[in-house]
């Protein structure tokens, strides 16, 4: 049998090819994928800037996707039988589960790891059926919608994301980045009590972020009292400009916290002097992995991460959203129904 799925053969070469559909093995369920999430890191598999190709982790033909939900079809043993039928997310993260990353519960850090879509090993989502181990997948509840469920992978960063910077009930917390994880970023930590700001280039995105709670928007590129020096107690960089955490810096109170979630193109600086001599704590987020459970459990307990979806396409429309073309919607993210 074959199915479609979305192949990268090259740098801005991406086709809907027919491929065979994968079968279980001991420890793995075939999943039908219901909806996939296409992001900036799939937008750097399609163009060639991913840094995974030049340092020999990535190569092409790739099959990417790692944003997804689905049900399952199929097991690859009799004992897991009660999966099937059932709505499953996976981790993008797969550890070798020997390694003392894997064996201290961080295989997110696992230095043989697989990612899902993204480095050799183990093809994407963005296809009809796809194969997820076992022992990284979760069920999904009832009270989560399937577009929500597309969205716990991007979800489960944003949280780790708003924990590092401490938000809570009376905190104020910069969030700079328009995009998924910073609007995101902006639903956790409103639903956390803290008075959240939002800076981003978009006005559509920063009346979107307002409408998810945000207490304030400014424009990224326009000077406000947003960017008064030691304004916060924490700020969250979710943009990919390689001047924003210097600048992120500059924002927080003497003590607070700078997290750091986005990746830019090029190296970042930022004074170290000021780091020190202010006493502030500055934290690197990378993987969804350590929150995914928690992010099931807050969108099953009613908090809404859709609105912001742009737009739900097929699989044959992937090609132009990765290339830029085409879309609607104030929101940043674009959902894929691989069978419509």
């Amino acid at each position: 049998m074959t199915m479609r799925a979305l192949v990268v053969h090259g740098p801005r070469d991406a086709r809907v090819d027919d491929v065979p559909v994968p079968t279980p093995g001991a420890g793995e369920l075939l999943v039908r994928v219901d909806r996939a999430g296409i992001c900036g890191t799939d937008v750097e598999l399609f163009t060639g800037e991913m840094a995974y190709y030049a340092r020999g982790r990535t190569h092409h033909p790739l099959r990417p996707g790692h944003e997804w939900t689905g049900t399952v079809v199929e097991v690859g043993s009799e004992s897991e039988g009660l999966w099937v039928g059932r709505r499953v997310i996976g981790d993008t993260m797969l550890g070798c589960g020997r390694c003392a990353a894997c064996r201290g519960g961080r295989h997110h850090l696992c230095p043989d790891r697989r990612e899902v879509g993204i480095t050799d090993g183990w093809p994407g989502m963005l296809a009809e059926y796809a194969l997820v181990p076992t022992r990284f997948a979760h069920y999904v509840p009832d009270a989560v919608s399937t577009d929500a469920a597309a969205l716990v992978e991007p979800g489960a960063n944003a949280l780790r994301a708003v924990r590092a910077a401490g938000a809570d009930h009376g905190s104020r917390l910069l969030i700079m980045g328009d995009g998924t994880i910073g609007l995101l970023a902006a639903l956790f930590a409103v639903d956390a009590g803290a008075e959240v700001t939002v800076s981003g280039l978009r006005p559509e995105r920063l009346a979107l972020a307002a409408r998810l709670g945000a207490a304030a928007t400014a424009r990224a590129d326009r000077p406000t009292d947003t960017t008064a020096p030691a304004s916060y107690d924490a700020v969250l960089d979710a943009t990919s400009d390689p001047t924003a955490p210097g600048s992120a810096l500059t924002l927080v109170r003497p003590g607070g916290r700078l997290v750091l979630i986005g990746l830019a193109g090029t190296p970042s600086l930022l004074d170290t002097r000021d780091l020190v001599l202010a006493d502030v704590t500055a934290v690197g987020i990378l993987s969804a992995s350590p929150a995914l459970a928690d992010t099931l459990r807050a969108y099953a307990g009613g908090l809404d991460p859709t609105p912001i979806v742009a737009e739900t396409v097929g699989l044959d429309e992937v090609p132009h959203r990765l290339a830029g073309l085409g879309g609607t919607g104030p929101g940043p993210k674009v959902l894929v129904d691989p069978h419509g």
